[in-house]
């Protein structure tokens, strides 16, 4: 595939390529062009002079050219999926959902765009200002850059690119390189839908190449999904010219499940908010923190549960779980849990890799100073089970983490669990469900190393634009 770069499709400048690998089977799926700081500069060119064009298409008709582009979805949803299915090592039903959620997400921006209001301070609020009137208006931010990670590539593309485009502004993306081929086909369908040359590009540009949009004083924001680390980086690359960023980062988000907790609820939220795309997850839950006396029933049950979950070839209809984003990734899960056994715990499930497949895993007697209890954010199918004795205890344990990313607590108890939910260091708290909770219109953000900013149909616009005053003096 090639590489969309002010609406035409374009090789590097290099003429170097890198090869797309399917996980579960090593096979060769395509090659892409390898980006370098040469073409991040020509598609920055590009997107300076296409917002600028794109910038003054009312928004009645920029909804016009985007739900021309979920038409377009509807009628290649089945390919997108296979191909998502393919590169990322997802079962192709998740695949099919993170399709179907474009169809979901394109429209709520397109139709909060329309409703996007300004708002005004009226004459006389305050002294001196009785015949002024004071206007509150947003305007486009300029060129967004959409840093894309590969374990929800399209979920996190309607998240950046839909508002972006929505106010007004162009959007480079730059996918990861491990699975960019459903972004690059979907960049395609935005051209074929009408939007203008330089508004939507989208490169593949390897690791570091990617600081060459960072840096470049002309990008009005950085939006990134990733890791803390890549995120911190991020922030002081922008920070040189005050470039906006907003940052979804790491979570190693804590699961509380307090004495007089649903048991059985807790057990099948945790298959669901851990499980689900073989535990690639950033608000996954990942520390299970269980009141001692029921911590070994819920072990029990979780095994007994994790043990029905069919793990197989992600293209086959009946897997419900694939492989890992890579072996590399699936080699990283294997160190943490060797560590987390040497740390204290014991393995009573799974434990083994084979490539980039880790079996789902089960770890009893976590010790709360063991590194998972902290910052160690296992990137896979793990559940490391923590005792806990007081309701104090858990909460200590929960907000220990450097990352407050998300966190859920399980109680019958009203009064329980909105306590617990509200001393959680953490951008959500789910009760009597997972972590692993986050709807399109939901400001979605973490605290602490999670992250900065929002994400969501409720806030992102503010992300995406500028304020603007305009006063009306003497109006009145």
């Amino acid at each position: 595939m090639k590489m969309i770069i002010n609406g035409k499709l374009a090789d590097s400048e290099c003429g170097q390529t890198f090869d797309v690998i399917n996980p579960a089977d090593g096979s060769v799926i395509d090659s892409v062009p390898r980006a370098t700081a040469k073409d991040i500069e020509a598609a920055i060119d590009a997107a300076v002079e296409g917002q600028k064009v794109w910038a003054k298409i009312p928004t009645w008709q920029r909804a016009e050219i985007l739900y021309k582009f979920v038409d377009l979805v509807k009628v290649n949803k089945e390919s997108l999926a296979q191909t998502l299915c393919a590169e990322n090592g997802k079962p192709i039903s998740e695949a099919r959902a993170e399709i179907g959620n474009i169809l979901i997400a394109f429209p709520a921006f397109i139709e909060h765009a329309k409703h996007f209001y300004g708002s005004f301070i009226p004459a006389g609020q305050e002294p001196g200002n009785d015949t002024n009137l004071q206007l509150l208006t947003r305007e486009p931010i300029g060129v967004v850059v959409c840093i894309i990670p590969f374990n929800f590539p399209c979920d996190l593309y309607d998240q950046k690119v839909a508002p972006a485009l929505m106010m007004g502004n162009a959007a480079i993306v730059l996918p990861s390189s491990d699975n960019p081929l459903t972004l690059m086909k979907l960049s395609e369908i935005m051209t074929e839908a009408g939007v203008p040359a330089g508004v939507i590009q989208c490169l593949t540009a390897p690791g570091s190449v990617k600081s060459a949009a960072v840096t470049d004083p002309r990008v009005g924001l950085v939006t990134l999904t990733g890791s803390t680390e890549v995120g911190i980086d991020t922030a002081k690359l922008a920070a040189a010219n005050l470039t906006h960023t907003a940052l979804e980062l790491g979570g190693n988000d804590a699961f509380i499940v307090m004495e007089d907790g649903d048991v059985d609820l807790a057990v099948e939220e945790l298959v669901w908010g851990r499980m689900y795309n073989t535990g690639q997850v950033c608000c996954a839950s990942k520390r299970f923190l269980v009141h001692n006396s029921i911590k070994d029933e819920f072990a029990a049950k979780v095994v007994d549960r994790i043990k029905k979950i069919k793990v197989g070839v992600p293209s086959e209809e009946s897997s419900q779980m694939g492989c890992l984003i890579s072996e590399k990734a699936a080699v990283k899960v294997e160190k943490e849990v060797e560590r987390t056994v040497e740390q204290g715990g014991k393995i009573v499930l799974g434990g083994h890799r084979n490539g980039a497949y880790y079996e789902p895993t089960v770890i009893v007697d976590v010790p709360k100073t063991a590194d998972v209890a902290y910052d160690m954010e296992i990137f896979g199918p793990v559940v490391p089970i923590i005792g806990f004795d007081t309701e104090e205890e858990a909460i200590e344990i929960a907000n220990q983490s450097k990352f407050g990313l998300s966190s859920c607590v399980f109680s019958k108890d009203a009064k329980t669990a909105m306590r617990v939910a509200s001393r959680m260091e953490a951008g959500g708290a789910v009760i009597n469900g997972a972590s692993f909770f986050r709807s399109f219109e939901l400001p979605f953000g973490g605290w602490k190393q999670s992250g900065i900013g929002t994400e969501g149909v409720f806030s992102t616009f503010n992300e995406m634009t500028k304020a603007k005053n305009i006063i009306l003096k003497n109006i009145y």
